[in-house]
């Protein structure tokens, strides 16, 4: 992956993820998500509908988009490679910690067990460097 797309996973910037439902249809879901050794990573609970999707097939669409300029972005087609568990959040916090500057997640539910998506970038979709007019 190149630079820009790399900087867009290292900041505040919102991450949306498409999945296939069984009849072939795409669902989206915005997420946070962080980019590590080659890896897209996207943390979410066991049994949300992008979890029994990825189960059924792992195929993904991932786009993030700048918070500041939403022509700065990039779209990245993929696979889910791995399910981790992150039932002790610390993925989850990690991610909380770049979002919102806090140390620990604060959405926690009880009985919920995070999971993370490690997605194999297989095509990346970069636009050319565009600013939005200041006028």
């Amino acid at each position: 992956m190149n630079e820009k797309t790399i900087n867009l996973f290292q900041d505040k910037n919102l991450v949306y993820i498409a999945t296939l439902m069984k009849d072939g249809s795409p669902q989206l879901s915005p997420v946070w998500a962080n980019y590590e050794d080659g890896f897209i990573l996207v943390n979410t609970a066991e049994g949300r509908i992008k979890h029994q999707n990825v189960l059924r097939d792992p195929r993904v669409a991932v786009s993030v988009v700048a918070k500041d300029n939403p022509l700065d972005m990039t779209t990245i087609r993929g696979k889910v490679v791995k399910l981790i568990p992150d039932y002790d959040y610390k993925h989850a916090d990690k991610l909380t910690l770049q979002y919102t500057g806090s140390d620990h997640y604060p959405f926690k539910r009880k009985n919920e067990k995070r999971i993370i998506f490690k997605i194999k970038p297989e095509r990346v979709f970069v636009l050319p460097e565009l600013r939005m007019n200041d006028d």
